[in-house]
């Protein structure tokens, strides 16, 4: 699987980063930001592209931080994460509702654990420990995606996420929503 990340034209580099993630022939655009008017304003284009496209959206979700108090959280995000029309995907995705919810009062209305889909599918109580690039391995048949630890275990309160971060969190979340998909 090859993986790439390229800068795309920013209109507004004071308040995010835009990025195109390449993933295999898929291109992600990818929006890294701290600031509220630009979680709300893509949540408005969510909305606004998908409305009466389909019933009912997956989205893939993978938290990684250290908790920092303090920060608004924009209301169109606790709806987004609320709205019974969004189903949240993940590996452990129980954890991550938890600590959304423990650490910021976030409420995630549908999340979906992929282990638990891919072991009815498969027939097997192993995979519901299985880690995300091991059921990306049997389910979508991708060779090894690297995780590095260090990327893991950075810091990712830092007000800019490095390159390899953001590479990460846009690999975590589509792999998440296409072994969704393929498990569906």
């Amino acid at each position: 699987m090859g993986i790439s990340i390229h800068d795309l034209p920013n209109h507004y580099p004071e308040t995010q980063q835009v990025y195109s993630v390449i993933i295999d022939d898929d291109r992600i655009r990818t929006v890294v930001t701290k600031h509220s008017s630009t979680v709300d304003h893509w949540i408005s284009r969510i909305y606004s592209d998908y409305n009466g496209v389909l019933d009912h959206l997956i989205v893939g979700l993978d938290v990684e931080w250290k908790p920092a108090y303090g920060h608004e959280i924009p209301h169109s995000l606790v709806e987004f994460l609320g709205d019974p029309d969004f189903t949240f995907v993940g590996v452990g995705i129980g954890e991550d509702v938890q600590k959304l919810d423990d650490d910021y009062d976030l409420e995630v209305e549908d999340a979906v654990d992929l282990r638990y889909l891919a072991a009815d599918r498969y027939n097997s109580k192993a995979l519901k420990n299985a880690e995300l690039m091991g059921l990306a391995g049997i389910v979508l048949n991708y060779g090894d995606i690297e995780k590095p630890r260090h990327v893991t275990m950075s810091n990712w309160e830092d007000y800019w996420l490095f390159l390899d971060q953001i590479k990460y969190a846009c690999v975590d979340a589509y792999v998440s929503f296409q072994i969704c998909k393929e498990l569906l």
